[in-house]
């Protein structure tokens, strides 16, 4: 049956695909964005994940409009990337308040709809830079390796209750962000990844769509890569 669904950074890459993905199977679909909305028949609402304010706000009026919000996908983020010698406690800070923070703060204000109606489905995208690292990347891959710690236990405290909680780790996904890395940059990731090329952002979206499905009802905790096995033993 028809879900509510709400994708935070859905405007746009891997979070607008995951918006058509659930859109295209006939849920309800709301996403945040913080510059442009997307075009599309979403309930589209203006939010900065990192303000808790706007996070509530963004929340009351997908209630209103569409309904509690059943299933979550936590996949606004941000990059500072510099070498840590030159990173500042600034962009290390302001990178995990977005994409690690940001994400404990919908989720925590998901929970208790999702805890009522005994049912729910959150999903935080990750990356398989959270897993490797990446040089560069301290603070991006830091937020992301923290989601799979988090996930895991709001997994274990929530999962008799009916709801179930999920990381995907992407790998090089052709996105406008992957698109503008220097070419051999690009060449030194596609040398690495066993299946030989970038993936698609629908394909990131497939396995979210399934983790939040009735099907996966018993997958809680898990960590699903997108990554063409890049990630393999990780």
């Amino acid at each position: 049956m028809p879900r509510t669904v709400l994708v935070t950074g859905g405007n746009r890459g891997i979070g607008l695909a995951i918006a058509r993905e659930f859109l295209d199977r006939g849920d309800r679909v709301a996403v945040t964005y913080r510059n442009e909305p997307p075009t599309g028949e979403f309930t589209a609402v203006r939010c900065d994940v990192a303000d808790m304010d706007q996070i509530d706000a963004a929340f009351t009026t997908v209630e209103a409009e569409i309904g509690p919000v059943e299933i979550l996908v936590s996949n606004a983020g941000v990059t500072e990337d510099r070498p840590m010698i030159r990173m500042q406690e600034e962009h290390f800070s302001r990178v995990l308040d977005t994409n690690l923070t940001g994400g404990w703060r919908c989720a925590r204000r998901a929970l208790p709809k999702m805890l009522r109606g005994r049912w729910g489905r959150i999903v935080f995208v990750s990356s398989v830079a959270g897993l490797r690292g990446n040089p560069g990347q301290a603070n991006y891959a830091a937020s992301k390796a923290g989601m799979v710690g988090m996930a895991r236990s709001m997994a274990r405290e929530y999962a008799t209750a009916g709801v179930t909680v999920n990381v995907v780790a992407p790998g090089l996904i052709e996105t406008d962000m992957s698109a503008s890395l220097p070419e051999a940059r690009r060449a030194a990731h596609l040398a690495e990844i066993p299946a030989g090329r970038a993936g698609g952002a629908e394909e990131v979206a497939a396995a979210v769509a399934w983790l939040a499905g009735e099907r996966a009802g018993y997958v809680t905790g898990a960590v699903i890569p997108v990554d063409g096995g890049l990630g393999m033993g990780h």
